[in-house]
This record gives C-alpha cells, structure tokens and sequence, in this order.
C-alpha cells in the first residue's frame, strides 16, 4: 500500500509540475515558477493533495544534482577563461555586493550571523538560463551588453557554488569564525580546481573507454555516475555535494561527446529537475508570511526583494565601457531562479532557514525571477524583423536544451 501511495503522490507531482509550467511558459515566465507553484497549489499549505515524503525526497536528491551537472555542462570553460575583465569585474560585484547586503539586512532584521550568512549567500546567485533565454527571445544574444551579462553570469555560478560549500561547511562544523571560513574557502577552490583540472586530463580516457561499451545507455549512465562520484567526494570533504557535480559537468563539457551526453542527459533531467521544484514548492507554509510572524513574514520578504535586486543592479556599476548599458547588466543579473531555489532547499535542509524564513526566501526568488525578464525586455524593447533577423543569423537563439531552465524544455 505504500508504493501504491507513493506512486500516486508521483503521478500528482509530474502531472501538476507539467501543467503549471506549460501555464507560465505560455505567459512568457519561466517554467520554473510554475513548478514551484505546483509544489505551494497541491503541498500541505493549499490542497494537500501530496506531501514531502523520504521518496520524494530521494528522488529530489537526484533531480539537484542532474540540475548541477546539466548548469555545469552549459558552462563553457574557454568562454569562462575569455569573458574578460569586464566581465569579471561585473560577476565579483555580483556576488560580493548581495553577500554583504543580504548579510547586513538579515543581522539588522535580528537573526543569528549563521542565518544572516546563508542569506547573504542566496542572495548571490544568478539564473543565467532565464537572462538568455529572453535575449535570446529577443534577438540581442550578441548584444555587447548580453555577453558581459552571460559571462558575469557563469563567473557568478562558480563563485555562488563556493561560496555555498564554505557555508554548508561552516554549517556542518557548528562554528563561524575567520579562520574556519578561510579554511573552507581554500578547501572549496583546491577540490574545484583539482576536480576539473583533473578530469580535463582524464575525460578523453574516460569516453574513449565508455564508447567501446555495448549496453545501451552507457554514455549517460556513466556520465551520472561520474557525477555521482565527485558529489561523494565533495560531501567527504566537508563540501557541498553540489560543487563536485558542477564540477563533472565543466569536465564533461570538454569532452568531444558533450552534446551527446546534454542530449541524453536532457529526458532525464525532465522527469527528476521538476520534482526538486516542486518538492521546494510543498515545503512553502503560506501562513509563516503573515506580518505578524516570528521574523517578518511578507514585509522580510518583500525587504529582501529589494535588496536582492539593488544588489545586482549595483552589479551593474561595474560596466566601465562606454558600448554597454548598465542598466541592462544590472537588470539581466537581478533573476535568482533556479540557482537561488537550489541555495533555499540546502538551507532548509540544513535547519539553517526556519519556514518563516524559507518561505520569505522563496517569495524573493519568484518576485527576482517574474520583474527581472519584464524590465529587461523593456530596456531593450522590441526590435523591429530586420534587427531580429540580423541578429539571429549572427548568432541563432539557443534551443531550450542550450539555456535551458530546468523543466522548460517543451516537449
């Protein structure tokens, strides 16, 4: 009776995460809040039609880190090594600009320095699928301000995932101090250049290897496999597991066999990416948002909302060349995600976010996501077919599978 029970809370959660995406999609947001929403609609805080479960669970474990895999895939090292110091400039304010203020309102607010470190943590990441897609949709992907955008944005993933293994560090450990941070830090970047540094050199071996297999779906099962491992590793090392899959991706996508393994990889990240969302999406308690609740509710949340997005746009100020608008880098990096979701669901995992605070988490990273892709089309405007087409030719708009956000590929 429990697999009948189980089966039937998995039927509810694909069939909810697959209509709420194709809603949002058809409105011109990203699926990703359609999944959430699914999660909040049919979780315990609305319908409870379906609750988190040990199953679910596992399963969301497994859709996080196709997720990390699949963001680390589309993370061109050489386009990471030839952004540029623009670029680099832009992703360091970035990440350090909502640190420090997220920190700084979250300690204002009264919450432990932990707490306040996570936030400022979350704050910090980047949503670079939901930008692209939209310059994309746009016709602007090669836009002197969309490269500094794109390239800040996977800088910012790389600095975000660091940052998160020093923090998951310090969480594990109990204690915050200077020299525990550095000696995460240290940890964090030695184990992501040792991983890829590595694997670069061992991946031509590896898929030779795997090629001159006979069963039927080596490629990709062996690919998650490699993933799989350097998780282990990472969460051995006192490291967020995260890490050492994003780490498999940037190896496997210097692979000759990259695009075979994001085409294969792609139908499983469909079915395992959106039940991590909307998991996230159950866990939601709507009634920690009223006014009245221990930490604020909506009013942190909504404080948090704006500082999320003055951070990025502070971002911006880092634009020192005359060819590209700050305005439209500060805006393009405002759109949390899912990268912000992945840093919430591993601070509640952690006890480190209370539902309160989770859940006001949560309203920030929708509100990021929905403002961001609107008032970057509006800096832009529409360009007329000439402009599109030129631009198109240059540089064709990315498939769903090129910038893809999880659980928006369209079947």
């Amino acid at each position: 009776m429990e697999s009948v029970s189980f089966l039937s809370t998995l039927v509810v959660v694909w069939l909810a995460a697959r209509l709420a995406a194709e809603a949002m999609q058809r409105l011109g947001q990203t699926a990703v809040l359609g999944e959430l929403l699914a999660g909040i609609i049919i979780g315990p805080a609305a319908l409870a039609l379906a609750h988190p479960s040990e199953g679910l669970e596992a399963l969301a474990a497994i859709g996080i880190n196709i997720l990390l895999l699949e963001i680390g895939l589309e993370s061109d090292l050489d386009d990471l090594l030839r952004s540029g110091l623009q670029s680099m400039v832009v992703a360091l304010l970035g990440v350090i600009s909502p640190f420090f203020l997220g920190f700084a309102l979250t300690r204002w607010w009264g919450l432990p320095a932990l707490t306040s470190v996570f936030v400022g943590a979350t704050l910090t990441a980047t949503s670079i699928g939901i930008t692209a897609r939209v310059l994309a949709d746009l016709g602007r992907i090669q836009d002197p301000a969309a490269k500094v955008i794109l390239g800040a944005a996977v800088i910012d993933d790389v600095l975000g995932l660091v940052v998160l293994s020093v923090v998951t560090g310090l969480v594990q450990r109990g204690e915050m101090s200077i020299m525990a941070v550095a000696i995460l830090l240290v940890k964090a970047a030695v184990f992501l250049v040792l991983a890829v540094v590595g694997g670069v050199r061992l991946a031509p071996t590896f898929v030779r290897w795997v090629d001159r297999m006979q069963v039927r779906g080596s490629l990709i099962v062996y690919a998650v496999l490699a993933c799989t491992l350097l998780a282990v590793l990472a969460e051995g090392g006192g490291l967020a597991g995260l890490i050492g899959a994003f780490a498999a991706g940037l190896v496997l996508a210097k692979t000759e066999r990259r695009a075979h393994i994001e085409e294969r990889l792609r139908p499983v990240a469909d079915l395992f990416v959106p039940i991590f969302f909307v998991n996230l999406g159950m866990k939601v308690d709507l009634a920690q948002l009223h006014p009245f609740a221990p930490h604020g509710g909506l009013v942190f949340a909504l404080m948090l909302t704006l500082v999320a997005v003055a951070a990025k746009l502070v971002a911006g100020l880092g634009v020192y060349t005359s060819e590209v608008g700050r305005w439209r880098v500060g805006v393009g990096l405002i759109p949390r995600g899912e990268v912000g979701m992945v840093f919430a669901g591993v601070g509640l995992g952690a006890a480190v976010l209370s539902p309160d605070l989770y859940a006001a988490v949560v309203v920030m990273i929708m509100l990021t996501t929905f403002i961001a892709p609107i008032w970057l089309k509006r800096l832009y405007g529409d360009p007329d077919s000439h402009e599109r087409g030129q631009a198109s030719s240059e540089a064709p708009a990315p498939s769903d599978g090129e910038t893809r956000t999880p659980g928006a590929s369209g079947d």
